[in-house]
């Protein structure tokens, strides 16, 4: 029993040694699917998947998630102010061109 005890922690380092890897240096997997039908394209769906760290990412100039509203408070306040500079862009033009 202890055998399959020492067994199983070696496969766990490996496995954590294998993902550590991954991470520090990232790894892509690309793809495409094509549907068709009697020669005409009906649908192409391009899949990209980067495995990496944060820290990796970044390096690689990837911070989508920075200014994701979903994912950080920042973001969601610069699309609220967004949101209303253009209102109030508009409300000007509206006043301009009744000027006009």
């Amino acid at each position: 029993m202890a055998a399959n005890q020492l067994q199983h922690s070696v496969q766990s380092t490996n496995l954590a040694d294998i993902l550590e890897r991954v991470l520090d240096r990232g790894i892509v997997i690309a793809g495409d699917i094509t549907i068709s039908l009697v020669g005409v394209e009906l649908l192409s769906i391009k899949i990209r998947l980067l495995v990496a760290s944060v820290d990796k990412a970044m390096e690689m100039g990837i911070n989508w998630w920075e200014n994701d509203p979903y994912l950080t408070t920042k973001a969601r306040e610069l699309t609220d102010e967004n949101k209303a500079l253009q209102e109030r862009i508009e409300r000007l033009e509206a006043q301009v061109s009744v000027r006009q």
